[in-house]
């Protein structure tokens, strides 16, 4: 999808007269009044320089139907960030905020047609171009996370893990180096790293074809190292734990998607999975990635001796 080619105007502590937002340049959100900035999560407006030109433009900009959109854009960035962050319910958020079911329903469309995804593609690649990487990695890192699940998961989409005792759905990632997001897929607790493993890395790999490398613990072990090499192009390689280690031991490139963990517990919805769709569990995931790279990219970069 196309980035906006929409210059911006003058930039403001909130979202004012002269936001430049599409909503508000060539929608109808200037009917709906205006927002202070008052949260924690809002949005600053370093962060929004940085974010306003990796925006997807609205289907309704490009001829594709429906009404112009009727609420800020930032002002719904900002409520869904405020939610992820807190990990508050739809139905409570703020009033100062458009109202919960127009939040939900801007949700709904970035998770639909990916476009949530997309942003966060856009944000991954800006980072690793500052830190003076390439935008498409070659390595990776492989692991995965079970979480509890909230009584609204269903049955269908939740299981027990054995291994961690936990009750409700596991999340499996893939990361570059630098411990950003290249892949997510939610499933059921109950299963096997191996066989979700299949599916993401194919995901990823299609995605990032420049991608050669991926480490792994040692529950990825098996016929999916040659499955990754003949049908993938991938090499796996395995990190294993000796067997004369004792106690936590940070191990060589398996630390960098711990780290990630560490990351998206920090953010409250995400603490257990509240989402009753796994499609709207992997949205909040690269939700929350895009609070941590927006503050990363709004914040001065050290220039190099």
């Amino acid at each position: 999808m196309p980035q906006s080619s929409v210059s911006m105007a003058g930039q403001s502590s909130s979202v004012t007269l002269e936001c430049d937002c599409l909503a508000h340049r060539f929608g109808n959100a200037a009917d709906n009044g205006f927002r202070q900035s008052r949260y924690p999560t809002d949005m600053t407006d370093a962060e929004w320089a940085a974010v306003r030109p990796l925006l997807p433009v609205p289907g309704w900009m490009r001829g594709r139907g429906g009404q112009p959109e009727a609420y800020c854009h930032r002002a719904m960035l900002d409520a869904i960030r405020y939610l992820v962050d807190n990990g508050i319910k739809w139905r409570a958020m703020p009033v100062d905020f458009p109202p919960w079911d127009r939040v939900y329903a801007f949700f709904r469309r970035w998770r639909d047609h990916a476009l949530v995804k997309e942003f966060h593609d856009r944000l991954r690649a800006r980072i690793r171009e500052r830190e003076g990487r390439d935008a498409e990695p070659t390595a990776g890192v492989i692991d995965s996370q079970s979480v509890k699940a909230d009584a609204v998961v269903g049955a269908d989409s939740r299981g027990y893990d054995g291994g961690k005792q936990i009750n409700g759905r596991k999340r499996h990632v893939v990361v570059d180096t630098l411990g950003l997001l290249l892949g997510v897929m939610v499933t059921s607790a109950d299963t096997g790293d191996r066989t979700a493993a299949q599916v993401l890395l194919r995901h990823v790999a299609d995605a990032h074809h420049r991608l050669a490398l991926v480490w792994a613990d040692g529950g990825y072990t098996g016929s999916l190292v040659e499955y990754c090499l003949a049908a993938l192009a991938l090499v796996l390689a395995i990190v294993k734990r000796s067997d004369d280690m004792r106690g936590f031991v940070v191990l060589p490139k398996r630390w960098i998607v711990e780290r990630l963990f560490a990351w998206l517990m920090r953010t409250r919805r995400l603490a257990r999975d509240y989402e009753r769709r796994t499609t709207s569990a992997e949205a909040m995931i690269y939700w929350s990635m895009t609070l941590l790279m927006t503050r990363r990219l709004a914040r001065p970069h050290p220039s190099r001796a």
